[in-house]
């Protein structure tokens, strides 16, 4: 048994366009070509390996396929590229990447722009809570991502970026109106009350801002502040930049990193709450591939991690 690379390649374009019709396009065929090609694929290998909704989802045979068509078109331009010749202009190779908001936000960018003009190449960024990244490796979404998970996916490498340490912080003027406590107003820096966890700890009234319901640092900060995580009434910001200037006009308060919040802490418009940092251990994971072109793009993302984050 085999797999046609012009099947796998077809596939795959479906999975990164969402349908039939959007892939079609891409591929300059029609929307009828492109579901043979498919329906050819899966009666060659016995699978179903896309379920037909909007958008298109590969099973997870589906998935294995996709996978080999990206590590195929990574072998295709770096083979490509070892013989001097580069890929045509208006086909660069595209790279899926996975990274979590706050890298996306603030340290991440500059390090694809420098590999960008060098290399024919095209990023498809897949934004997702750090701890949640490593999973769109494994289903083969991602050639490689920015995650917690220290622990290799299968068939991947893992290199240590550096840590994002994560604050709790608020303007001055909602701090004083919910009287929350700033650092270094009280001895020790993380609460360890028996009486926090009553509804009349200010922590449980005041109101706080998330990125999404998976965004777990502010539970863990009430937590370790003795605070049912469920009792503050929330807003939800899903974007890192919206997030931070949420915190910043007092809609409520949130962990911020230093690089959304050093600025105004050190004007005071503001103010570090009590509780200790948390700190997010960030990994580089990428296909276990000889690929030049995976590692330019590892190296320059490890160089800025470097430089950014605290290690």
């Amino acid at each position: 048994m085999d797999i046609p690379l012009d099947l796998a390649r077809t596939l795959a374009v479906v999975i990164d366009e969402g349908t039939f019709d959007a892939a079609a396009r891409r591929l300059r065929i029609t929307p009828s070509a492109v579901s043979q090609r498919v329906k050819s694929l899966e009666q060659r290998l016995g699978r179903v390996l896309v379920v037909r909704s909007k958008p298109a989802q590969a099973t997870e045979a589906g998935a294995a396929v996709v996978r080999l068509a990206r590590q195929l078109a990574l072998l295709e331009h770096d083979a490509l590229a070892a013989f001097g010749v580069d890929a045509a202009p208006d086909r660069p190779v595209s790279v899926a990447i996975a990274v979590n908001a706050d890298s996306l936000g603030t340290w991440f960018l500059p390090a694809l722009a420098r590999v960008a003009p060098r290399h024919p190449v095209v990023f498809d960024l897949h934004r997702d809570d750090q701890d949640f990244t490593a999973g769109l490796l494994e289903s083969g979404t991602v050639t490689s991502a920015v995650t917690s998970q220290a622990r290799p996916v299968a068939g991947c490498l893992v290199r240590p970026l550096g840590v994002m340490r994560y604050t709790a912080v608020a303007t001055r003027a909602f701090a004083a109106h919910w009287s929350l406590a700033l650092a270094g107003d009280r001895p020790e820096a993380r609460s360890t009350d028996v009486t926090a966890a009553t509804p009349t700890h200010p922590l449980a009234r005041a109101p706080v801002v998330d990125f999404d319901r998976r965004d777990d640092l502010q539970r863990d900060h009430l937590a370790a502040s003795g605070v049912d995580p469920d009792a503050p009434p929330r807003h939800y910001v899903p974007a890192s930049n919206d997030f931070a200037v949420a915190i910043k006009l007092g809609l409520g308060w949130g962990m911020l990193p230093a690089f959304q919040s050093d600025a105004e802490l050190g004007r005071g418009d503001l103010v570090r709450l009590d509780g200790a940092p948390i700190d997010v251990p960030l990994y580089w994971q990428q296909w276990n591939l000889r690929s030049p072109l995976l590692d330019v793009i590892a190296d320059a993302v490890i160089a800025e991690a470097r430089e950014a984050l605290r290690t």
